[in-house]
């Protein structure tokens, strides 16, 4: 089942996608529930909006791919490498990312995204798929010059507008469904999402064993190789299976 978070007419609603119409939720459905209003709205008569905003955090993974890690000449993690994004840096399909005028270069790391439903703290991970609500597509804008030069991660992932997340959420997922990434149409990653090193179930367990995941968090799992830079007037797509397609285009601040 697919999930939009959409503005319509100057209201913010949630909406089943049934073919080309939405199915209108009386709320939001992470707390309450699938209960229809029975209208119905044609999509293309809404704006879709980032599916989910994160309630306290966005917890991402490095490295979750070997051929990444590889890339950038880094070994693999043995434990999840985790790093937080600000909620603030959160947009939405069709929104525009913005390159910061303090980095030479931003690139984009399309990502599979993991959404929340329920309060999760040590979670096992044979029950941690118990509290995924669903899925979502991601895109982990990164300005690669000042991840370098700080040492660590947090402004070089966190500028506003460097976490696009959409179109939909998907309550269920196909594990090796193939996540691509393209950039003004040309295909820059290609990869099934099977080729994770740490999976949903064991990220989830780990995060939580970390610090409490509240409904609504989500979990950025690790981008495939093939990440490059992104300038103003590209045009940025990340595609997964079965979920749908997130578009973002860039200009300069």
């Amino acid at each position: 089942m697919k999930i939009a978070r959409f503005s319509h007419q100057d209201a913010i609603a949630y909406g089943i996608v049934d073919d080309t119409d939405l199915v209108v939720l009386a709320g939001d459905p992470m707390f309450a529930g699938f209960e229809p209003t029975g209208r119905r709205i044609p999509i293309a008569d809404v704006a879709l909006l980032a599916p989910v905003i994160p309630r306290s955090k966005v917890v991402a993974i490095g490295r979750n791919y070997r051929a990444h890690a590889a890339e950038f000449g880094n070994e693999v993690p043995a434990e999840p490498l985790m790093f937080l994004k600000p909620n603030t840096s959160v947009v939405g399909p069709g929104d525009t990312i913005v390159r910061p005028p303090q980095s030479e270069r931003v690139e984009f790391e399309g990502e599979l995204v993991v959404v929340i439903g329920r309060i999760a703290k040590n979670v096992p991970a044979d029950k941690a798929l118990e509290f995924v609500f669903g899925y979502t597509v991601g895109n982990d804008v990164t300005a690669r010059d000042l991840q370098r030069s700080d040492g660590q991660w947090a402004r070089a992932k966190g500028f506003d507008t460097f976490c696009p997340l959409g179109p939909v959420m998907e309550t269920e997922l196909d594990p090796a469904a193939v996540l691509v990434t393209r950039v003004n149409g040309e295909v820059r990653q290609s990869a099934p999402l099977s080729d994770m090193v740490h999976g949903v179930a064991d990220l989830v367990a780990y995060a939580s064993a970390a610090f409490t995941l509240l409904p609504g968090d989500v979990i950025m799992t690790g981008t495939p190789a093939g990440v490059g830079p992104i300038v103003a007037s590209d045009e940025v797509e990340v595609e997964i299976e079965g979920i749908g397609t997130l578009r973002n285009s860039v200009r300069d601040a």
